[in-house]
């Protein structure tokens, strides 16, 4: 695939994660020089596009712009990815987005905290637990969730006052 051709669809992906819409209509001449710049394969079509889909190319051609090179590369590489995977594949990390987006912000700041534990861990040790996870049955794997999620709860929080 041509990098010219790359481009406007890494910066579809970026904007799905997370561009508010915007309320007054987005008019190609209301973009930056620089946004007009990386979206300029949408130029002939922009007017026709939904709002939705405008402001959402909108905020992704910004945080484009603001991107450093070795951010840029890390987004093609993502994007690359997500291109690589199937359908089915797509459809499942989307459920999984949704299903988190619908969690209560305790329960996905305990997600993020596990995770960041486990992105802490050295490179041999992750490997070591990934292996072990898949080697387990669905039962186990539940087991283990439900035992982490039973070990956060059990925590003190910081705002929590200790028994007297």
């Amino acid at each position: 695939m041509k990098t010219s051709h790359l481009l406007p669809a890494i910066v579809a992906v970026l904007a799905i994660g997370g561009a508010a819409l915007a309320q007054d209509k987005l008019n190609w001449s209301s973009l930056t020089d620089t946004q007009q710049q990386v979206l300029n394969p949408y130029a002939e079509n922009w007017d026709s596009l939904p709002e939705e889909r405008r402001a959402r190319l909108a905020q992704g051609a910004r945080r484009w712009s603001e991107m450093d090179t070795d951010d840029r590369v890390a987004a093609r590489e993502r994007f690359q990815n997500w291109q690589n995977l199937s359908d089915d594949e797509r459809a499942a990390i989307r459920d999984r987005y949704n299903q988190f987006q619908n969690l209560s912000p305790r329960e996905k700041a305990r997600i993020r905290s596990n995770f960041q534990r486990f992105r802490d861990l050295p490179a041999d040790r992750r490997q070591q637990l990934r292996e072990r996870f898949r080697d387990m049955s669905p039962a186990q794997r539940q087991r283990v969730r439900d035992r982490l999620r039973q070990r956060q709860h059990d925590r003190p929080r910081p705002n929590d006052t200790p028994p007297r």
